[in-house]
């Protein structure tokens, strides 16, 4: 180990070296200034002088310059030739940059949205894009390069300390750029033999790990806030208003279908109100994985479902509609969310459709008395906690449709 370049090391040589030069220079011209200020001063001088040539001092001044131009040449090529050298021992992880997010695909065909690496073993990444020009950028290692399409650039380090350390991208991509962070997380060499080999969990267990993974976190929420794309939560089941590549509408159901399509050819069926930013998944994720990452989401939508029967066995459908059409209450459909004016103890009021909202208006629905509508509505005080909050999940579904 010991026959293995620091580049790090180099790097910081070359900075320092430069760094020391430059505060020479502004000494030695700030001193010059001060002393040329004292020692020419018009009480002195009160004539100018005629000041001749000096052979000498232009040999120096020709002379000074370009050793240090070429001692910053010199350390700047070692450590260039540090960074670009990498041992033939070096594990081998191939990196690839997409908006907005890193994977890192190892040897043996494991991937990870985080870069796992041994303690004192050194690591080659051989790094490209797979939509728009990024950089790929660790400052603890001194790593910084861009990663292009269609293109395979490379560079090294060795990890010597245990820990995490942040990856950046350090070239502006698009909406999520301040986003496309990742972590290199270096462990003893065991830990990392034992993550190398194993498996992992296997099915829907599998999750959050893949979302991780293929990146799909950076675009969409778990907890139900939009962001570049649709919220995760509560999806499947829900219906979506997809634009068709002819610029017509039409409506799906979210289910097995629709999710695979989705991620595999996303720009064929546009979901209303969302750019066109994801990148396809075809030929990049795994059967397996696709699988898994389906039966997820399905799996987090549970309440969602729950909710509906909820709302069916308490006979809430015979009064609120789910399509948008008035019936004797206001419809589901677009409700969280929505602003709107109540009375309020014989006051207009105007609120915001959230969950404490709901909950009272479940609960007390007299309190507040949406205009335009009769005060009909029986309080269901004896809803379970667990129904209720099955309920929620189900309106606040709802109220995400169409793009949100």
């Amino acid at each position: 180990m010991n026959s293995v370049v620091n580049a790090v090391a180099k790097v910081d040589q070359a900075f320092l070296f430069i760094l020391a030069v430059s505060v020479g220079i502004l000494l030695l011209v700030t001193g010059l200034m001060l002393w040329f200020v004292y020692r020419y001063h018009h009480s002195r001088h009160p004539r100018a002088e005629e000041v001749r040539e000096s052979v000498w001092m232009e040999v120096a001044w020709t002379i000074i310059p370009t050793i240090l131009a070429m001692g910053m040449f010199w350390f700047g090529w070692d450590s260039f030739r540090a960074l670009q050298s990498a041992p033939q021992s070096a594990l081998q992880v191939r990196v690839e940059g997409r908006m907005w997010s890193w994977a890192f695909i190892y040897p043996n065909g494991r991937r990870s949205g985080m870069l796992y690496v041994p303690q004192g073993t050194p690591v080659r990444l051989s790094m490209t894009s797979l939509d728009v020009l990024h950089s790929f950028y660790v400052p603890a290692f001194r790593i910084k390069r861009d990663t292009v399409p269609g293109m395979a650039t490379y560079a090294w380090f060795m990890p010597e300390r245990e820990g995490d350390y942040d990856i950046l991208c350090a070239e502006y991509c698009g909406l999520k750029h301040a986003n496309m962070l990742g972590t290199v997380r270096v462990v003893a060499r065991e830990a990392f033999d034992e993550w190398y080999a194993g498996t992992g969990a296997r099915g829907t267990a599998r999750g959050e790990e893949l979302l991780a993974q293929y990146g799909c976190t950076a675009c969409h929420s778990l907890d139900g806030t939009d962001g570049v794309g649709p919220t995760l939560r509560d999806v499947f089941g829900m219906t979506r208003v997809l634009v068709m590549p002819d610029g017509s509408e039409r409506e799906v159901r979210v289910d097995g279908d629709y999710l695979r399509r989705a991620i595999l050819d996303p720009g064929a069926e546009l979901l209303k109100g969302y750019q066109p930013v994801m990148p396809p998944y075809e030929g990049v994720i795994p059967d397996e994985d696709l699988r898994d990452l389906i039966g997820w989401i399905s799996s987090r939508s549970e309440g969602v479902d729950a909710g509906r029967e909820v709302a069916e066995a308490q006979g809430c459908l015979g009064c609120h509609s789910t399509d948008g059409s008035e019936v004797a209450g206001p419809s589901f459909k677009g409700l969280f969310g929505r602003r709107g004016m109540v009375e309020r103890a014989g006051r207009r009021e105007e609120v915001t459709v959230d969950e404490a909202y709901l909950r009272e208006a479940i609960v007390e629905p007299q309190a507040a008395v949406p205009e335009g509508y009769q005060p009909i509505m029986p309080a269901y005080t004896e809803l379970s906690a667990e129904d209720m909050d099955s309920l929620l999940r189900w309106l606040t579904s709802l109220g995400k449709r169409d793009g949100g």
